[in-house]
């Protein structure tokens, strides 16, 4: 069984129309996900002790992720509030909490180090410890998702074995342009998804074209995330990369099937 860390961010997420909310970010679903597609996994992160906090900590136990190194201090959880329209998500009002103050220990680097790959992300604000991570990784894997710039993949994909993130590219030919820019960067494999125009992976030499499974989209929130978690947790096992990508197209459509990345809803309190 495949063994993975994710590090970094956590949010809940409120839907706002429904009432409802959820916990996330991507580091937390990845955790989630992967674990549900047969990995290991296990979770490094701080949540605030309020009932935001204590929504991510009962999900996380619940789900069977491994908790020792994710930590609860008194203080906020970051929470962002959410409008879907047609099952697809609109952001509103974010409260930032402490997932973006998170300092990783030696500790938590050693208990990294004992696991097959690590995941985090662009939301996880770990800049400053990209190359102690990496170098407690044995694998790296990082969501760059679409937030990212030239110069922060300049900055940070030296140190990543797995690069993740959103393209809005249009012709095969410039995505295969930018896939090569990333790739000689150094990481050994990028990923490169386009939502409803599915996604590419790219490693030096061949890109592979993914098309999206059809599905009854009810909300899109976690459907990135449910690519990236079963699309490494198959590349762990050694799947051939066609059978991961479609396993990986599979997975997220699933998730389109529900509200929440991976459920765990609960009323939003008046």
């Amino acid at each position: 069984m495949a063994k993975i860390v994710v590090v970094g961010d956590n949010v809940v997420d409120k839907y706002i129309n429904k009432r409802m909310m959820f916990p996330g970010g991507n580091a937390v679903n990845v955790a989630v996900l992967a674990h549900r597609y047969g990995a290991s996994a296990s979770y490094v992160g701080w949540l605030g002790d309020d009932i935001y906090g204590q929504l991510i900590m009962s999900a996380l136990k619940d789900e069977g992720i491994t908790i020792t190194n994710c930590y609860m201090f008194e203080g906020e959880t970051t929470f962002v509030e959410i409008t879907l329209i047609d099952g697809n998500r609109t952001f509103g009002k974010v409260r930032r909490g402490m997932s973006g103050k998170i300092s990783l220990t030696e500790t938590d680097y050693k208990f990294i180090s004992q696991h097959d790959l690590t995941h985090s992300s662009i939301y996880s604000n770990l800049e400053k410890s990209i190359q102690e991570l990496s170098k407690a990784s044995k694998l790296l894997s990082f969501d760059f998702s679409s937030d990212w710039s030239d110069e922060y993949l300049q900055k940070i994909a030296p140190y990543v074995n797995i690069a993740i993130l959103s393209l809005e590219e249009q012709t095969k030919t410039d995505i295969e342009a930018k896939a090569q820019w990333i790739y000689d960067l150094g990481p050994e494999l990028v990923l490169l998804t386009q939502g409803e125009k599915g996604a590419y992976l790219y490693d030096g030499s061949k890109l592979w074209h993914q098309r999206i499974i059809p599905t009854k989209v009810i909300d899109t929130l976690g459907a990135g995330d449910a690519f990236a978690a079963r699309f490494l947790v198959e590349y762990l096992e050694k799947q051939p990369v066609d059978k991961a990508l479609t396993k990986a197209a599979e997975a997220a459509a699933e998730t389109c099937g529900y509200f929440g990345a991976f459920g765990h809803g609960k009323e939003i309190e008046q």
